[in-house]
């Protein structure tokens, strides 16, 4: 399972946009392990709406890495992902596959607790 999820993660790495600096950076500090990093790069990404940066961090999440395992944070971040596609693709298959893996381990409140969050969440503007 780590292996499948590894080669998925470097397949959207390799199909998403070049975009320089935080992003990439954030990328290479996750493929170092260096999850704390990952995630203080790829949080204020995704808090400005970018679909990645919330596919990453929901996987972070999703796993525990460098942040405590929360399900409802991983669901959050997956379903905004997937509400505006990655590199283009609409439905983005990633986060969707993510977000159904996530929800089928979620309770019932858990479920309701994220969707509330995703009806809520507004991008911070970029400065």
């Amino acid at each position: 399972m780590r292996l499948l999820s590894l080669l998925l993660i470097l397949l959207v790495c390799a199909a998403g946009p070049a975009v320089a600096g935080s992003f990439e950076d954030a990328t290479a500090a996750y493929e170092r392990r260096d999850f704390s990093t990952a995630l203080r790069l790829w949080r204020p990404l995704a808090d400005q709406g970018h679909a990645g940066a919330q596919l990453r961090l929901g996987r972070l999440y999703y796993d525990g890495h460098g942040v405590a395992q929360d399900y409802v944070q991983a669901h959050l971040w997956f379903t905004l992902a997937e509400s505006q596609g990655y590199a283009g693709f609409p439905g983005n298959a990633y986060s969707q596959s993510y977000r159904v893996l996530v929800t089928s381990r979620m309770t019932p409140a858990q479920r309701v607790e994220a969707q509330r969050l995703a009806r809520e969440w507004k991008p911070t503007p970029t400065r």
